[in-house]
């Protein structure tokens, strides 16, 4: 998202990030993630509850579109951070707009599902 975060600022959209560990683990990810944006911590998982995020199991190592997403994270140059609080939890992406108005919605199912930036570009 780092990458795209000046596209969404032409469309009048801030990005923001949401994490489970505490500050010392959140300042070491904005530092080696690179991000500039806003990394907030939900030490007490209350946006994941309300989100109804999902929990991964060690079986979703070894699911297909797992190994897939992992093979195309190498070969763009990521690499996995530090683990965090609960590596088993699982992410998602959303686009809220004024209203309480849920523009895109993206429940992670396993390890590396994540949305593309295009997708959540085109929801605003």
């Amino acid at each position: 998202m780092r990458d795209h975060e000046e596209q969404f600022r032409k469309k009048g959209a801030r990005l923001i990030a949401i994490g489970l560990g505490g500050r010392t683990y959140a300042q070491a990810f904005r530092e080696d993630a690179g991000i500039q944006f806003p990394l907030l911590i939900d030490t007490d998982r209350q946006a994941y509850s309300a989100l109804e995020l999902k929990k991964a199991s060690l079986l979703h190592l070894f699911r297909k579109d797992n190994l897939k997403a992992r093979k195309r994270a190498k070969a763009g140059g990521h690499r996995q951070h530090r683990l965090g609080k609960d590596p088993l939890q699982l992410g998602g992406s959303f686009v809220f707009a004024p209203g309480n108005v849920d523009r895109f919605v993206h429940v992670s199912e396993t390890f590396g599902d994540n949305a593309t930036p295009e997708a959540i570009l085109a929801a605003i």
